[in-house]
């Protein structure tokens, strides 16, 4: 909110969410009752989720530091292909990982409320 450069329009923040759910549409295309990476299943996780060796460490550093458990380890996994698919990345970079970390780490810190 205190940032100086410009933020982003809604319609192209719309194009790319329309556009992400396009992908994640043909991604799950032939799996019955899956739709979007949120409702992936934990062993499909492994597959369309795959991270480099650095973005493992990262992972792992951040599971440790944080505390967080198998399913949140999940969590941030599918989070991350989404933040992927928003930038029309075909593979989850480091950056995106920790993002998904990030919003993890506030979503613990109660910074919601």
């Amino acid at each position: 909110m205190t940032a100086t450069r410009k933020s982003e329009d809604s319609e192209i923040i719309r194009e790319r969410v329309v556009r992400a759910r396009a992908i994640q549409r043909e991604r799950f295309n032939e799996f019955d009752g899956i739709y979007s990476n949120a409702m992936m299943p934990s062993q499909m996780i492994k597959e369309i989720c795959q991270i480099s060796d650095a973005g493992r460490t990262l992972l792992k550093t951040a599971m440790e530091r944080l505390g967080l458990s198998a399913r949140a380890y999940d969590r941030i996994l599918k989070v991350s292909r989404t933040i992927a698919d928003l930038a029309d990345s075909e593979e989850i970079k480091i950056e995106h990982l920790a993002e998904a970390i990030q919003y993890r780490s506030l979503d613990r810190d109660g910074w919601a409320g």
